[in-house]
This record gives C-alpha cells, sequence and structure tokens, in this order.
C-alpha cells in the first residue's frame, strides 16, 4: 500500500509506518495530515486520503539517538553501492579486519565490496597485500536509519528531514 513518515508534534521525524497504520492514526485523532499521496482509502460512509507525512497531536519524549542496525542494506546503502576497493559495483559485504583474525562485526570494520575484490582480499590484512580502501568506514549519520527503511526518499519528506538527511 505505501509507507508514511511519522512526525513528532515538534516536526521532528519519529519514524515510517504503513499507510494504513498512518490512517488508523488520523482516524483516532492521534495525528494530522500533513501531505497525503491524492490517493483514497473508501468505505460505504467515508472516503479518507491516505497520508504520505503525519504529525502527530501530542509530543513524544525520544529519550536516545536512534541508530542504524549493521545489515548488508544499511551497509550498501552507507556506501553508495560502491565498492570501497576498486570503485565498481558492490555486490557484498568485506571487514576490513577479517573475523578470523579478531575482527569485529562493527561499523568502523565492514565496508561494501564487489565480489572481485572481495575474493582477492581473503582473510588477509589490507597491509598484507596491495589493497586500499576509498574511504574509511564509519556509522552512518543522524537520520540515515530513515533512507535505509525506505530505499528511496520521497520529494515531498525531504522538507521534513531538512539538511541531516541529505548530508548523511
Amino acid at each position: 500500500m505505501g509507507r508514511a513518515l511519522v512526525l513528532n508534534a515538534s516536526y521532528e521525524p519519529l519514524g515510517v509506518v504503513a499507510s494504513r497504520r498512518a490512517v488508523v492514526l488520523v482516524l483516532a485523532d492521534k495525528a494530522d495530515v500533513v501531505h497525503d499521496t491524492g490517493r483514497c482509502l473508501h468505505s460505504v460512509r467515508l472516503q479518507v486520503a491516505v497520508p504520505s507525512v503525519i504529525r502527530l497531536r501530542y509530543l513524544v519524549k525520544v529519550p536516545y539517538q536512534r541508530r542504524v542496525n549493521l545489515s548488508r542494506r544499511a551497509v550498501l546503502f552507507r556506501d553508495g553501492r560502491r565498492c570501497q576497493y576498486c570503485g565498481r559495483d558492490a555486490d557484498s559485504i568485506d571487514h576490513v579486519v577479517p573475523r578470523s583474525r579478531g575482527g569485529a562485526h562493527a561499523w568502523d570494520n565492514v565496508v561494501a565490496a564487489c565480489r572481485r575484490c572481495n575474493l582477492a582480499k581473503g582473510n588477509h590484512l589490507l597491509g598484507e597485500i596491495s589493497m586500499t580502501l576509498h574511504r574509511q568506514p564509519a556509522a552512518p549519520k543522524h537520520l540515515s536509519w530513515l533512507a535505509v527503511t525506505v530505499e528511496r526518499v520521497p520529494e515531498h519528506w525531504k522538507p521534513y528531514l531538512g539538511e541531516q538527511l541529505l548530508s548523511a
């Protein structure tokens, strides 16, 4: 059906929900439609616009900074689907310091890699073979979790996300 961006009462992005859940929040008077998709849900007595962006009517306290979970999809998104060794299209991930040599499965040790470079590197450290990284791996920025959730951020969401997502 689609997805909707959920904003706090202060217009801070909180998350992404299914459009059906967004409609339920609006019908329960817990949220207001900020932007709709142009489509409608119909019932016998009711016609409701399908929201794309909703704002909660009450302020939700967010006690922690949300982080992106480490996954293959998230690593490929962070690195722009480019191999960090040669620059070609990446289709896998690689541990810079292999796990068998004490490397952690963490944001600062995992990069996107093409199959050719991944096989060439194998179980070696970068110093043992003549491979270098184009960019040092690091955890994604503040709102990257949102882009990983939806793959493609709709244009009408960008004003609510501001510069935080665009610089991620």
